[in-house]
């Protein structure tokens, strides 16, 4: 009996750099295009995101570049290395396509990728994900992470419109990383420091609970996150499908070590 043909996924969208500029002290943006952003097809989620890919020095990857294909044909150490990232804007007009990225030093793979790249420099993606854009039929909304859902909250906030109420909690590390963020919303901005001991938890659950049915967006750090899960749900009776909440990150874990303890806990929940 012949061999079934190998099933190939979708080749990645491949892009160019075509400038980068750093917001904060650890925030740089990358803003991409070129040929390649003909194949990106946007979502109506303002949690958007790409999962990008990260060659393996020294590998010689297959054309197109199909993931699908390479964990088919190689080794897992010659693998792309895969990270999520929060599409901060999309373009079309323009051809643009925005990401913003946390750097800290030489900590992981994507921020040092990020403070050295250049124009001309490839970007390899795929995606977008995404399951988060506010309503417009709830009465209030709550916006609350850390720097790493800053790029998904600044585009809520944007995407709200005027008359609706909505109050923004965000962790970062000190006055230097705050954002100018723009929203034609009633909403109010709280800016937490984690170097003067700023609490997400603690600053969500001290805000004066509105009247209205509530949507709510939070996510970074796991232990905040968990923190904030049962005080919604359980404490203030926020109703699921309209809760969007998950960890990004957790402190002491790097990201491969944080992807494997997600895929034990979704595993678990089977």
């Amino acid at each position: 009996m012949a061999e079934a043909p190998r099933r190939s996924g979708r080749p990645a969208v491949k892009l160019r750099v075509l400038r980068t500029e750093r917001l904060t002290p650890h925030m740089i943006r990358i803003v991409a295009g070129g040929e390649g952003i003909a194949d990106f097809t946007p979502n109506a989620c303002t949690d958007a995101y790409v999962k990008v890919l990260f060659k393996v020095p020294g590998v010689e990857y297959p054309e197109p570049f199909d993931v699908q294909e390479i964990r088919a044909t190689l080794p897992r150490e010659q693998w792309p290395r895969m990270r999520s990232y929060t599409v901060r804007a999309f373009d079309p007009q323009a051809g643009e396509l925005v990401l913003d990225f946390v750097h800290h030093g030489d900590e992981g793979i994507a921020g040092p990728w990020a403070a050295a790249a250049k124009p001309g420099d490839e970007l390899l993606l795929s995606g977008p994900g995404g399951g988060y854009a506010p309503g417009a039929d709830a009465g209030w909304h709550l916006l609350a992470g850390d720097e790493s859902a800053l790029p998904a909250i600044a585009a809520s906030l944007e995407a709200l419109p005027a008359g609706v109420s909505a109050h923004a909690v965000i962790l970062v590390e000190d006055e230097s990383e705050e954002q100018a963020l723009v929203t034609k919303a009633d909403a109010q901005i709280t800016w937490l420091h984690r170097a003067s001991g700023g609490d997400v938890a603690a600053a969500v659950r001290a805000l004066p609970w509105r009247e209205g049915v509530v949507q709510a967006f939070v996510h970074g750090e796991a232990g905040f996150v968990r923190e904030l899960r049962r005080y919604l749900l359980d404490e203030r009776g926020v109703r699921r499908e309209l809760l969007s909440i998950s960890g990004y990150w957790r402190v002491g874990k790097n990201d491969e070590a944080w992807r494997e303890e997600k895929a034990a806990e979704r595993a678990r929940e089977k």
